[in-house]
């Protein structure tokens, strides 16, 4: 009978019994998702069986055919504010992380921050709406924005840093314990190395892609280095980031909200949306609606116990 141990995180699956897994995720201090609620979700699904990832929060079932009804199930559990992700058991648990930025890794948008601050917060934030939601050309709008930007001196940047931008919770948690286990991680951005360089420092990224806001007398000048690191761009990060490393895109678990993060995500071998747009949310298998970042490490079968958190 043939066994699969995966590198990144040393788990041994039977691939005779158990070809795929539900993970089902609420956030932290629901408590919803208990043993009743997984027993009644296991009959419906006829899982083999189940293990708690974390108590009354995260919990794999197993199961070896496909789940009829899944809309209808995904649904119910939605309601709940409980996410429902299926996917193959081989392979789960990846070697690299390929993560968005701006509302992923952190809760806002920096370019937005920024603009509040030039007095044009308004404009961009609608901008950045449409762009992230699919409805303008992520480069025509990255380069409108930033022209609003002209002018800005380059210490608003860090104060925006010290004053407005907070991690998303399970950032650090993901970041160490990926990296803990072998992986590498990766920040690629559409917005800019001024704010990846430290939010990726602080999390603790391997590497970090961005685009550049040229700067002059200390000062913006209202533009940005080209070609724009943009969807492409991402793409084209993941495929450098696996070929260096004699890996493929079946081992990398890409995470984001927009619609410039739509290429990566369906490239990856596991490509999450978390608390995304419409547009990202209605194109993506892996869904995290109500689970923080560290319910991707809950996809790739890691426990509770197994985070690290320092």
């Amino acid at each position: 009978m043939p066994f699969l141990e995966n590198k990144a995180l040393k788990i041994t699956i039977d691939l005779d019994v158990e070809m795929y897994v539900a993970t089902l995720i609420c956030q932290p201090n629901n408590h919803r998702l208990n043993t009743e609620l997984v027993m009644m979700m296991g009959d419906k699904i006829n899982a083999s069986r189940h293990v708690f990832l974390a108590e009354n929060e995260a919990v794999d079932l197993f199961f070896n055919s496909e789940i009829e009804g899944f809309e209808f199930l995904w649904r119910g559990l939605e309601r709940m504010g409980i996410d429902f992700c299926v996917q193959h058991v081989v392979g789960r648990c990846k070697s690299v992380l390929l993560a968005d930025m701006d509302s992923t890794m952190i809760q806002q948008e920096c370019i937005d921050e920024l603009a509040l601050e030039a007095g044009v917060g308004q404009r961009v934030a609608d901008i950045t709406e449409r762009a992230m939601n699919g409805k303008l050309d992520f480069e025509a709008a990255l380069t409108e924005r930033v022209s609003l930007l002209k002018g800005l001196p380059i210490s608003v940047i860090d104060e925006v840093l010290k004053n407005r931008i907070t991690l998303m919770p399970g950032g650090p948690e993901l970041i160490k314990t990926m990296r803990a286990n072998g992986a590498y991680t990766a920040l690629v951005s559409g917005g800019f190395t001024d704010f990846t360089q430290v939010i990726s420092r602080r999390l603790g990224f391997d590497e970090h892609r961005a685009n550049v806001l040229l700067r002059k007398d200390g000062k913006l000048t209202g533009n940005h280095r080209v070609p724009v690191l943009g969807k492409q761009a991402k793409v084209d990060a993941l495929n450098e980031i696996v070929a260096e490393r004699g890996l493929t895109v079946d081992d990398v678990i890409s995470v984001g909200d927009g619609a410039n993060d739509l290429g990566m995500l369906h490239l990856a071998g596991s490509g999450v949306a978390l608390h995304a747009k419409p547009l990202v949310a209605a194109e993506v298998a892996l869904r995290l609606n109500y689970a923080d970042l560290t319910g991707l490490l809950y996809l790739q079968g890691y426990k509770k116990t197994d985070f690290v958190f320092k």
